[in-house]
């Protein structure tokens, strides 16, 4: 097993034995993609990554851009984020940030591997999705790679922002893989809307136990 999935495959069953002691997580959909990606997800909690790590598949050997301000500054949670969560620190705003972007994900979908944005950029505190910026597309685009649109649903309950942590059920709801030339941000944000509307249970699994 080479290091990469070795490591993405620890990830996957620790937060997926985390998950399940927090109330558990179930998936809808299904997984079909080869090689490299990039997955847009809502964000209302930093339990969205945890539930994202134990619901993708460990071949996807997903890493995640997140705030290089808020995670690699204090060095406690940049051992979370390397170690535990696979985290790519993100500019999130400033001149060049799309070129930091690129720099740093680049190499990981050149690598067939599954990078997962947040693209409202902050976590919501009501539930509400707010606008995607432009830069999950348009990585998606010059890498050459299909775009995943993804709904996580639950985890504000189990850990919503400046709260306290409280065990509730998950769910992840994956999306078809898109041509990133065919859509926009705007309508990738309604994508990831009409998920998590979406009440239907086909092909739903429990990773709960």
């Amino acid at each position: 097993m080479s290091a990469p999935i070795a490591a993405s495959t620890a990830r996957h069953w620790l937060w997926r034995i985390v998950c399940a002691a927090s109330g558990g997580v179930t998936v809808n959909g299904r997984w079909d993609v080869r090689g490299g990606c990039v997955v847009v997800a809502n964000h209302s909690s930093h339990a969205d990554t945890a539930a994202l790590l134990a619901a993708l598949p460990p071949a996807a050997r997903p890493v995640f851009g997140a705030a290089a301000d808020y995670w690699f500054e204090v060095p406690v949670r940049r051992v979370i984020a390397t170690s535990l969560a696979g985290i790519l620190p993100v500019r999130r705003a400033g001149a060049g940030n799309y070129a930091a972007l690129l720099a740093a994900a680049g190499p990981a979908l050149r690598a067939g591997r599954t990078v997962v944005l947040y693209p409202e950029g902050t976590r919501s505190t009501d539930g509400v999705i707010a606008e995607f910026r432009s830069g999950a597309v348009r990585l998606a685009r010059d890498c050459g790679v299909p775009v995943v649109p993804v709904a996580v649903l639950g985890t504000a309950d189990v850990l919503p922002k400046d709260g306290r942590y409280s065990p509730a059920p998950m769910q992840v709801r994956l999306g078809e893989p898109l041509d990133p030339h065919d859509v926009t941000a705007a309508q990738l944000r309604e994508q990831v809307v009409a998920l998590r509307a979406d009440a239907g249970h086909d092909e739903r699994y429990a990773l709960a136990s």
